[in-house]
């Protein structure tokens, strides 16, 4: 069985919706769930109760994907090398960490890194090294 296909635009429409549930929770503008759903609770408690568990679901579904596809010392090596990151733009003046809003742009764009790199790892692995995972498997 051949390996599943994917390239830089599967990799990067994964990144794309990983960017776009870590922002759609949490950014540090006024348009996010979490301070929309602090500010309309009240109101439109139904309404934001169930935004909530669409996000809930698209983050235990790439929480679940991500850590299945890279074990836990995959994970562990993910947010070693964004931490990496991290400290390099720390390092050459390149983030201060007085600008609060570059640094949490910065991390939330590292963490959706780290997500689509858990959605895309499975199918890397199998073009790489020509082994088909047990979900392949169990497909045929």
């Amino acid at each position: 069985m051949a390996a599943p296909a994917i390239g830089l635009s599967g990799i990067g429409l994964r990144f794309v919706f990983a960017f776009f549930l870590v922002c759609l929770t949490w950014n540090p503008t006024r348009f996010n769930y979490v301070e929309w759903a602090r500010v309309q609770w009240d109101g439109l408690a139904p309404l934001v109760l169930f935004a909530g568990i669409g996000l809930l679901m698209g983050w235990i579904f790439f929480i679940r994907t991500a850590a299945h596809s890279l074990g836990a010392l995959g994970l562990i090596m993910c947010l070693a090398l964004a931490g990496t990151v991290l400290w390099t733009l720390f390092y050459f003046d390149l983030v201060s960490s007085a600008s609060t809003t570059l640094l949490s742009w910065v991390v939330l764009a590292l963490f959706s890194a780290i997500l689509a790199a858990g959605m895309s790892w499975a199918h890397l692995r199998a073009r790489w090294s020509g082994q088909a995972t047990v979900d392949d498997v169990d497909d045929r």
